[in-house]
């Protein structure tokens, strides 16, 4: 994004860690954060399962998990797996040989609960057959779930029980020589799974997946996300993440972009800028941003548009975006091309307009010659 540089202020410092690989996608070792989504379809409709695994990756995510409760999902991921077009994680409870089994299938990861899966023999042999399949793992701690030892031992779960959880599995791994793995430590309590996760990243150099778990519906779980995940980002810890929403798992992926696009870690499509309009505004600002935001979908590569309603701000944050519409009143605005006033539009216009500039814009920067569409302005 050439008209929005990252300012030494803006800088984050993420924490060290090892990187390991889901299928061919590369997680920690400074790799771009990854951004993941679970599907919430029946397993075993290898059609239904297949097809939110596409949307999700249309949508942007690197990585999708696909829950195997029993034998029959088993044999589904063979298939899921096939037609995939990103890596699929089998989300394994309880029942160890569902592990074994994923690995046979083809899943590029196995996510196991430490507090379900059973003794320490069970996840040896889960162990043998994701290095015998190429697959790496995630030791999945949840504070809803952890071992009844740990519950004994620290009253009700906490940040410590849920550290020693992860470090006693961490422990499991390493013992037998495997080091394909990364780790989270969920909860649906903002507070215990931040505190957990800066502990836990202060005691292991494994990438870490971040999440608040159970975090709710679209508006609740978002703003829960955007809280914990954000603090953590911003101190430098994830490689990965996943944002649960009672949602839409193409709701996930696009939060995830927008947390991380929020803290300038990564960009994917038009990121908007936008006012939240009042009576100076020259054009329904509410209207044009929800027909906008539709409208840009499609477009993957990384841009900035500022939709404002007035001259107070708009000039302002146009300067500082690939394209841009201030209102001016008397039924037209100004447009804004690589940070510089270009031309005056009328408001019926100004939509179908600014799709077509943001899509030339797109173009030219995937082609390489955005210097030239800037020198030509």
């Amino acid at each position: 994004m050439t008209h929005n540089p990252i300012r030494p202020w803006r800088n984050i410092e993420r924490r060290e860690s090892r990187r390991i690989y889901v299928g061919d996608v590369p997680v920690g070792g400074g790799a771009p954060i990854t951004v993941q989504t679970m599907t919430n379809t029946d397993t075993t409709d290898v059609a239904a399962t297949v097809a939110q695994v596409q949307a999700a990756a249309d949508a942007g995510a690197d990585i999708v998990r696909v829950s195997v409760p029993d034998e029959a999902s088993s044999k589904a991921l063979k298939d899921i797996v096939k037609e995939s077009p990103v890596p699929i994680v089998a989300d394994i409870h309880f029942h160890y040989k569902r592990g074994v089994e994923a690995a046979e299938a083809g899943a590029a990861c196995l996510r196991i609960n430490p507090g379900n899966i059973g003794n320490e023999a069970r996840v040896r042999e889960v162990i043998s057959a994701a290095r015998d399949h190429g697959c790496s793992m995630r030791i999945g701690v949840n504070a809803g779930s952890l071992e009844k030892h740990l519950l004994d031992k620290y009253g009700e779960p906490c940040p410590d029980a849920m550290v020693e959880s992860g470090l006693d599995h961490i422990r499991i791994l390493q013992d037998h020589d495997f080091h394909e793995f990364k780790i989270s430590v969920k909860a649906s309590d903002v507070f215990m799974a931040a505190a957990a996760y800066q502990q836990l990243g202060d005691v292991t150099d494994a990438p870490i997946h971040l999440g608040i778990t159970e975090a709710g519906g679209l508006t609740t779980g978002t703003v829960k996300s955007a809280i914990g995940m954000g603090n953590l980002l911003w101190m430098g810890i994830g490689d990965t993440i996943r944002v649960s929403l009672s949602a839409d798992p193409v709701e996930e992926v696009k939060v995830g972009y927008e947390i991380l696009k929020g803290l300038g870690l990564r960009h994917r499509g038009v990121n908007i800028i936008s006012c939240p309009s009042c009576a100076r505004q020259g054009f329904d600002v509410i209207r044009t941003v929800e027909t906008l935001e539709k409208r840009l979908e499609h477009i993957k590569t990384p841009m900035s548009l500022s939709i404002i309603g007035c001259v107070v701000n708009g000039p302002g944050e146009a300067l500082m975006t690939d394209v841009g519409f201030t209102g001016g009143g008397a039924g037209s605005g100004m447009v804004y091309l690589a940070g510089k006033a270009s031309h005056k539009l009328s408001n019926a216009q100004m939509v179908d307009h600014i799709v077509e500039e943001v899509e030339k814009r797109a173009e030219a920067i995937e082609a390489g010659t955005e210097s030239e569409t800037q020198a030509a302005e």
